[in-house]
């Protein structure tokens, strides 16, 4: 097996096990990434709803405080149809 792939998965369960306690999955995030890429991850997924729910990009990113190459990403992210975010949100939707 691939060490790359292996480590995905061995990380994805731990975020499945950590997702029954909330609280201990934020301060694993808060713990594991520095400040800023927590923020950035946390920013990313506000971008993401926003746009799924069809909101100007320009709109987006004054609302955010991001710049609109971030929303841009984002944007192109949703319309690709295999995109993981894009699954994710008509998921949780």
């Amino acid at each position: 097996m691939n060490y790359d792939k292996k480590y995905s998965l061995e990380f994805t369960n731990v975020l499945k096990t950590l997702s029954k306690d909330k609280e201990l999955l934020v301060e694993f995030m808060q713990g594991i990434l520095t400040p800023s890429e927590y923020r950035d991850l946390v920013m990313r997924w506000q971008i993401a709803k926003k746009l799924s729910n069809k909101e100007n990009q320009r709109a987006v990113a004054g609302d955010l405080g991001v710049g609109i190459a971030t929303v841009t990403r984002g944007s192109r992210e949703l319309q690709k149809e295999s995109s993981g975010l894009k699954k994710a949100i008509e998921f949780i939707k």
